[in-house]
């Protein structure tokens, strides 16, 4: 009776453990997705406008802000993926100490990324669209 109850327990933790390496195995699938659908979606898209010179200064810098964008989000899917795997399955030290490094490492790409698409420090102010299509600070201190 005893051994029944422990042997459909150790069942119901090893359906669950399962079930959840799928889903953060399936989380990490959607993070790969995510980044190379944009990327080649986008690619292809900035290669027909500069073939059918539809192209222009704008048009690289969107195609950049694109792909980063799509990085910063398979970036934040990826740490989602690896805090459900860490936390549920193994919550061991160590596994916190690696998860801890991972989340920071991602962290500093993700926050790299943000300079690159605002084209701006975060302590800078925002830039503006000027009259003559250049780019403008907001305030007008000069840094």
């Amino acid at each position: 009776m005893v051994e029944e109850t422990v042997a459909r327990t150790r069942e119901a933790g090893e359906v669950v453990t399962a079930w959840v390496e799928r889903a953060a195995t399936g989380i990490e699938l959607l993070a790969v997705i995510i980044i190379v659908l944009v990327i080649l979606v986008g690619t292809a898209l900035y290669v027909f406008r500069v073939l059918g010179r539809h192209a222009d200064v704008s048009t690289y810098n969107s195609y950049r802000q694109q792909v980063a964008r799509a990085l910063l989000l398979g970036l934040e899917i990826l740490v989602a993926a690896d805090v459900i795997r860490t936390v549920a399955l193994e919550p061991t030290l160590r596994n916190v100490l690696i998860l801890g490094v991972l989340v920071l490492i991602r962290t500093f790409l993700g926050w790299s990324l943000v300079v690159e698409i605002e084209e701006r420090w975060p302590w800078q102010p925002p830039r503006i669209e000027g009259k003559g299509g250049s780019r403008e600070r907001a305030s007008s201190e000069t840094v």
